[in-house]
C-alpha cells in the first residue's frame, strides 16, 4: 500500500483544499495521513486521513519553533513512517519539510512534492523580501522532487531562475474545484432566498461579498473603505470568513459608521449561497496563487472585482470580470457602482467568466496528480549518496 503524507501551515488548509484528493487517494488503496498545527483537533480532518499528526510549526517564517521543534518533528515522523511521497503545501512550512528531509528522503526512498501556491516573491512585492524568498526558494529547491505551480506566472518564474530543472517542474490549473457543486442545480434558489433572509435583506437589496480569510495581503480594508464610498444606503457588503485581522476590522467598520451596512459572516459552509446571492464578489488582494473565492464566483456566474496581479489576472482577463490596481479604493468603488447600475450586462461578465472554468475541474486535477505521482514513484528505486546531484 503506497502511502502519502500531506502538510500543511494551518488545519484549516486541509478543508479548504486538500480533502478531495485525500479521498481520492484513499478510494485508490493510498494509506493518506496528514500534518499540520493542530491537526488532530480540527473536526472534519478525521473523516478524510487515515492518521493526523500535529506539527509544531508556524506560517510566520519568524517564528523561532518552526526550526526548534517543527523540523525534528516532521524528520522523525518521515523516519519513522517511511512514507512513499510527502506532499506539503504553504511556504514556510515546505521549506521547513524540504530542509528536515534533504537526506532523510535519500534513505527512505520518499519522493518530495512542493505545491506553491503563489511564491512569495512577485512583481508588487518588495525587493529585499523578494530577494530573500526567491533564494529561498531556489536553495529549496535542491531538495525537491517535483514543483507544482498554479498559474503561468509562477510556472515562468520557476524556468527563469532555474528552481528546479524542467523535468520536474508541473503546472496545474490550481488545486481544483467540484464544478458540480457550483451549478443553478447544486444552489437552488431557496438556498439563496435563505441565506438572503437570514442576512436581513428584502428581495431586491442589493449585496457585495468577500470570501477571504481575514489576514494582511487579502486587504479587506480597500473593500470597506469603497463600500463607504460608494454611498448607496441600501446595499450591504458581507464578509465571509474568520481570522486575526478580525477586531481591527470591526473597528474600521465603526470608524466608517458602516455598522448596520457590513455582515460579518464567520466561516461558513454555504459559500456558494453567498455568492449567489451577491450582485458581485470582491478581492482586493496583494498577492495570490490562483484565488479559490474567484473561481467559485466565476462558475455561479457571479462577476467579480479583483485586483491585476498573478493568478487574478489569469481568471479574469478578457472581461470575466474588473483587473483593478492594488489598493485603488475609487476605482473599486466605481465597479460596485457600475455593477449597480449595469446589472445585465455584469451578468454577462459573469456568464463569460463560467465558460473559462471548466478546465479547473477537480476531476482534471486529480487526474493530474494521479499522473504526477506516478511519475515520483517510478522513481523510487533511484538512489543518490549526494543531496545535490538531482540539481546538478
Amino acid at each position: 500500500m503506497p502511502k502519502v503524507l500531506f502538510a500543511a501551515n494551518v488545519s484549516l488548509f486541509f478543508s479548504k483544499f486538500l480533502f478531495p484528493l485525500a479521498d481520492h487517494f484513499r478510494r485508490k488503496g493510498w494509506q493518506v495521513d496528514g500534518a499540520a498545527p493542530d491537526a488532530t483537533k480540527w473536526p472534519p480532518n478525521p473523516e478524510h486521513f487515515d492518521r493526523l499528526f500535529d506539527i509544531k510549526w508556524s506560517r510566520n517564517p519568524l517564528d523561532p519553533k518552526n526550526l526548534l521543534l517543527g523540523l525534528r518533528e516532521i524528520q522523525q515522523l518521515v523516519e519513522r513512517e517511511g512514507y512513499d511521497i510527502v506532499h506539503v503545501h504553504t511556504p514556510v512550512p515546505a521549506f521547513i519539510a524540504r530542509l528536515a528531509l534533504r537526506e532523510v528522503r535519500y534513505k527512505t526512498g520518499t519522493k518530495l512534492i512542493y505545491t506553491a501556491h503563489g511564491f512569495h516573491f512577485h512583481p508588487a512585492g518588495n525587493p529585499l523580501s523578494n530577494a530573500i524568498f526567491l533564494n529561498l526558494e531556489r536553495l529549496a529547491g535542491r531538495w525537491t522532487d517535483h514543483l507544482v505551480v498554479m498559474n503561468r506566472e509562477d510556472e515562468a518564474a520557476a524556468r527563469q531562475y532555474h528552481i528546479v530543472p524542467p523535468g520536474r517542474l508541473h503546472y496545474m490549473p490550481g488545486i481544483g474545484l467540484d464544478l458540480s457543486r457550483y451549478t443553478a442545480e447544486a444552489v437552488p434558489q431557496r438556498e439563496v432566498e435563505a441565506v438572503r433572509a437570514e442576512l436581513g435583506l428584502t428581495p431586491d437589496q442589493p449585496l457585495f461579498s468577500v470570501v477571504a480569510e481575514f489576514i494582511p495581503r487579502k486587504r479587506h480594508q480597500d473593500a470597506l473603505e469603497a463600500f463607504a464610498r460608494l454611498a448607496h444606503p441600501t446595499a450591504r457588503l458581507a464578509l465571509a470568513g474568520s481570522g486575526r485581522l478580525e477586531p481591527e476590522l470591526r473597528a474600521l467598520v465603526r470608524k466608517l459608521g458602516l455598522e448596520e451596512r457590513v455582515l460579518f459572516l464567520g466561516w461558513r459552509q454555504d459559500v456558494p449561497a453567498i455568492i449567489k446571492a451577491s450582485l458581485a464578489t470582491l478581492l482586493p488582494t496583494q498577492q495570490e496563487g490562483l484565488p479559490r473565492s474567484v473561481m467559485e464566483s466565476l462558475c455561479l456566474g457571479v462577476p467579480v472585482i479583483g485586483t491585476n496581479i498573478r493568478g487574478v489576472h489569469e481568471l479574469l482577463h478578457n472581461d470575466c470580470g474588473f483587473l483593478l490596481p492594488v489598493g485603488d479604493v475609487a476605482a473599486i468603488t466605481s465597479a460596485m457602482r457600475w455593477v449597480l447600475e449595469h446589472p445585465a450586462e455584469a451578468k454577462a461578465m459573469g456568464r463569460k467568466g463560467c465558460e473559462r472554468m471548466k478546465a479547473y475541474d477537480i476531476r482534471n486535477i486529480l487526474h493530474l496528480h494521479e499522473q504526477l505521482y506516478a511519475k515520483a514513484l517510478g522513481k523510487n528505486s533511484e538512489r543518490s549518496p549526494n543531496p545535490e546531484a538531482s540539481h546538478a
